[in-house]
């Protein structure tokens, strides 16, 4: 939001339009949340929708990666990120009660519950974006810090996998919009609703993991039970957190391992000591497993002219890191990277 990024800025304006006017700065209200960067209180779906997307702008959080070594039933491989914890920081807004144990806390609930999802059902199979999981875990931790009832939850849960699934198609092209870094905002801002619905009496389509005409028995089809079995953690160590990639920059996390290999490259090879230092590179092969090149090796985004397209392109991302390292090296790069492009 303080960079003034488009999707952040105009989803922002959007919750601020709800805000209420006649309320004092510190006080708390049911149904309601504040904005970063803000002292008015707004409607708490959508201040939810402008801090989830201001989290995710900068694809500079963690991401799960669905896999559990010692259960072969548990290797669905889904990827996901942390968007979520905005429900946490808005909940305590609503909620006096709430201290900062419990919110981070509620966290932890909330990476468990989308991070198990992503063990036992691939959403990516079926073209269906990774933050259905997260919006389902948005709901139930809501949900629990507002105190709604298992039923209640469970009503908001059917509801939204009922009503709200978003599709990859909002990752495809070759240059991406806002939707693809707002995906995980607007699902979370349908599952707190369907939330808030439900807490008010609404009824939402129960056993929403059984239902046969549910996205998840539609697609992997059953006898009647669910497809999956979920385990969650409940006391020790063993939770889905401690198996995530935390990033320790900005960069989409498929190139993590390529960014890695150029550095060692450039740093402990001494490029930078020998003679025509960086200079020497001619080219750099990237060998990358599926998903990984399909989701960021795709030549159609080899020309990036927005910075989600930049962001989903391996070619800009690794010459990107070459650059700077060559800036580091002290010597000033000659010429553009051909495969980059001027970015907004």
């Amino acid at each position: 939001m303080a960079q003034r990024t488009n999707a952040p800025s105009v989803l922002k304006n959007e919750a601020l339009s709800y805000a209420i006017t006649n309320s004092g700065l510190t006080s708390r209200e049911k149904g309601f949340s504040r904005c970063f960067g803000s002292k008015v209180l707004t409607v708490t779906e959508k201040a939810i929708c402008a801090n989830s997307s201001a989290v995710r702008e900068w694809d500079s959080n963690g991401t799960v990666f669905g896999y559990r070594k010692e259960n072969p039933k548990h290797q669905a491989g889904e990827f996901g990120h942390n968007d979520f914890y905005t429900v946490s920081i808005a909940a305590a807004h609503e909620n006096p009660n709430i201290t900062g144990a419990q919110a981070l806390k509620s966290m932890t609930l909330s990476d468990e519950i989308r991070g198990r999802l992503a063990e036992v059902f691939s959403l990516k199979t079926y073209k269906i974006d990774h933050v259905v999981h997260g919006a389902i875990a948005s709901a139930v931790t809501y949900g629990t810090l507002l105190g709604a009832s298992p039923e209640q939850i469970e009503s908001a849960i059917g509801m939204f996998v009922a009503h709200y699934i978003p599709y990859r198609a909002i990752r495809a092209g070759k240059q991406l919009s806002d939707s693809k870094g707002a995906s995980a905002a607007i699902s979370t801002e349908a599952a707190i609703l369907c939330m808030k619905r439900s807490m008010m009496g609404f009824v939402g389509p129960k056993d929403i993991f059984r239902n046969p005409e549910s996205v998840f028995r539609f697609n992997e089809k059953t006898n009647g039970d669910s497809p999956f079995d979920l385990i969650l953690g409940m006391e020790g160590e063993d939770f889905a957190v401690n198996g995530m990639h935390f990033k320790l920059g900005v960069y989409e996390h498929q190139s993590a391992g390529a960014i890695d290999g150029i550095l060692k490259l450039i740093f402990d090879n001494k490029f930078l000591k020998k003679g025509g230092g960086i200079d020497q590179i001619e080219s750099v092969k990237i060998v990358a497993y599926e998903p990984a090149f399909g989701i960021i090796g795709d030549p159609a985004k080899r020309n990036p002219s927005t910075r989600q397209s930049a962001d989903h392109s391996m070619v800009y991302i690794g010459t990107a890191y070459l650059s700077q390292c060559r800036r580091s090296s002290g010597r000033p790069s000659s010429t553009r990277p051909s495969t980059t492009a001027s970015l907004p």
